[in-house]
């Protein structure tokens, strides 16, 4: 599931295993974003999926269910638009590095992350994270992506090799 803030353009993604997920993902995003930002989310966006129809919750929060016809991505084009865009870099990034696809769901995180602090014109050269946070981008948290790495046994579970 992508979530898109209107505003910043911030992402989040969460991968899901079964669309019946996503009720839960929803109330804990919308707790996170009252208690992280101290704000309200108003309108809600989605397509026609029947995991978004959750009626009760969002008249209890007071927030606005829009949907889109079916069949009409163009009605939710921010989000569809960057699905695409983090699908396109997360299929660059397992092929340069090698990965099997079993890995996609790290891949799919870890662009989001990366698109979350790079600047966009779209924000006047401002990042999605300094637009939401209000902080400059630290850019030393960044990792290389697919590069070889060896889990480390505790010491007392040590064998010679």
């Amino acid at each position: 599931m992508t979530i898109v803030d209107d505003y910043s353009r911030y992402t989040w993604i969460f991968p899901l295993k079964q669309k019946s997920e996503v009720v839960k993902v929803l109330e804990n995003f919308v707790v996170f974003v009252q208690t992280q930002f101290e704000t309200s989310i108003k309108i809600i966006r989605s397509d026609n999926g029947t995991e978004f129809f959750m009626t009760n919750f969002f008249v209890n929060k007071g927030i606005v269910h829009q949907t889109s016809c079916v069949n009409t991505p163009q009605q939710n084009g921010i989000v569809e638009r960057k699905h695409d865009h983090l699908l396109n870099v997360a299929r660059a990034l397992m092929i340069q590095s090698h990965l099997p696809k079993i890995y996609w769901s790290y891949s799919v995180i870890h662009v989001t992350y990366i698109i979350n602090m790079l600047p966009t014109p779209v924000l006047n050269y401002s990042s999605p994270h300094e637009m939401l946070y209000k902080t400059e981008v630290d850019f030393t948290e960044l990792k290389v992506f697919g590069s070889l790495c060896y889990v480390s046994t505790l010491s007392t579970n040590r064998k010679k090799f």
